[in-house]
């Protein structure tokens, strides 16, 4: 299949692994990117740039195709070492960037000198104008359905890609709500370029991840995730567990007066232990309501393959069909 996104990425589907914290590692990413996708590793879950150099090299080892780095960029006192980053993905030969968080204009100047390719995660039409007025050559649209943070306006994806559509020149993709080759159809048909998954890729067998983790989604309905940190203005979709609940309750009992220090142990710090070792109810994590479609852990080989397989049928037989001869 061939999109302005395969085109620009040189991928052979349009089908994007999103950054995910202390999932986004090498195994993941490569597998992606064997299967003909985009496979992302997740800058910051590596601790210091000379770790992410590493990473970066892990990943060269697993694959020939193109893969790219998320570079989260976020409002901290104390901000993560940003150029070091930036020079070990220009060192290590990386051509692409998924940018996410605060607006990355300061950046990509360095990275467009070193050739590299700019798509940058958007909640709104809006932003996702900006991101285009500052050079970005390519969005990731994200509807209020996404795991992780859906921004402050709620508005789904049926709504937004063609909204977006209407905006923009710049090739952009859909996220949130992700998961099949209907999500790939759905989301082509209202002007999107391709598709970016990220619960998906969690159920996949090359997930890094605990097994507890990838049957929590299995087993998660669209009815199970909740959205929490809104009287922060910084919402997140996460699934619901017991210390999400914790959260909640804290948010209902405090309400305007509650503070980030109020929520600390609910958030701060828990995905290593979540994510590597199972333990489910420490703390909040990013999940999408895409988990009431995903039933399986298949190898990403097999689910990008079925994907793709479900989409053409889709299109060359059941759309095809509808018209009228």
């Amino acid at each position: 299949m061939k999109t302005r996104i395969t085109e620009l990425f040189g991928i052979q589907h349009p089908i994007i692994q999103g950054g995910m914290h202390y999932v986004g590692f090498a195994e993941l990413a490569s597998a992606v990117s064997n299967a003909g996708g985009l496979g992302i590793i997740t800058g910051l879950t590596q601790r210091t740039p000379e770790l992410l150099a590493n990473e970066i090299r892990r990943c060269r080892e697993m694959t020939d195709k193109p893969f790219g780095v998320n570079l989260t960029f976020l409002p901290t006192v104390s901000a993560p070492d940003y150029p070091g980053y930036i020079r070990a993905i220009v060192d290590g030969g990386v051509k692409i960037v998924e940018t996410a968080g605060n607006n990355p204009q300061k950046w990509l100047p360095m990275l467009h000198e070193a050739g590299i390719k700019v798509i940058h995660k958007c909640t709104s039409v809006r932003h996702s104008l900006k991101a285009q007025a500052i050079g970005c050559d390519a969005v990731s649209v994200d509807g209020f359905e996404c795991g992780g943070h859906p921004g402050e306006d709620d508005v789904p994806n049926f709504i937004l890609l063609p909204r977006a559509a209407e905006e923009l020149r710049i090739p952009f993709v859909a996220s949130g709500g992700m998961a099949d080759g209907r999500s790939l159809v759905a989301a082509l048909a209202l002007g999107a370029d391709g598709m970016n998954m990220g619960t998906r890729f969690i159920a996949t067998q090359e997930a890094p991840v605990h097994d507890n983790v990838k049957q929590a989604i299995v087993a998660a309905s669209e009815l199970d995730t909740r959205l929490v940190m809104r009287p922060l203005r910084n919402t997140e979709r996460v699934l619901n567990n017991a210390a999400v609940e914790r959260l909640l309750e804290k948010e209902r009992r405090l309400g305007a007066a509650i503070g980030f220090d109020d929520i600390r142990e609910e958030v701060a710090g828990v995905y290593p232990s979540i994510m590597q070792q199972g333990t489910m109810d420490l703390g909040a994590w990013s999940c999408g309501m895409v988990a009431g479609l995903i039933r399986d852990v298949p190898t990403v080989k097999d689910l990008i393959d079925r994907i793709m397989a479900e989409a053409e049928t889709i299109i060359r037989n059941r759309l095809a069909g509808m018209l009228a001869t």
